[in-house]
């Protein structure tokens, strides 16, 4: 029900959204990218050539770490179907199984912000959850933000 259940994005609108989708998959929603926060989506949308990668944002923290190829949160910029998402962070290189049952636990723990130490074994992040519910019983989205990178 958390992810699936169908509802309504825009006042008056049918019910043609869900959690799910809009986390994993992305929508386009007058002029703009919304979600859109998978990275095997972003893989298969660029390999198919409906994606643009225009590069990463280095986390805004006062940490010395350097974005590298073995990091695994990642701000990133792109152009999808021709609409351009300025800012969206991802995890790399991990399951979706692994962001559904992080994402549902925030959302069953009812907050918002969601402060989280991941360990990679080359890194560490402190990453803040962001977790919005819909009508109370869905998650309408959930993302993670890096606030801290440490090699």
């Amino acid at each position: 029900k958390i992810w699936f259940d169908l509802y309504k994005r825009t006042r008056g609108g049918p019910r043609d959204s869900s959690g799910f989708e809009h986390v994993f998959i992305g929508e386009v929603k007058d002029g703009k990218i919304s979600g859109f926060h998978n990275w095997i989506q972003l893989y298969m949308e660029e390999q198919k050539g409906a994606l643009d990668y225009r590069g990463y944002i280095k986390p805004r923290n006062k940490s010395d770490a350097q974005t590298n190829s073995d990091d695994h949160v990642l701000t990133l910029q792109f152009s999808w179907k021709g609409v351009e998402k300025s800012v969206g962070t991802s995890f790399i290189g991990v399951s979706p199984e692994f962001e559904i049952a992080l994402y549902s636990m925030c959302f069953l723990l009812g907050s918002e912000d969601n402060e989280v130490s991941l360990n990679t074994g080359s890194d560490e992040f402190v990453l803040n959850i962001k977790c919005y519910t819909y009508d109370r019983d869905k998650i309408g989205t959930a993302f993670p933000e890096a606030t801290a990178h440490y090699d």
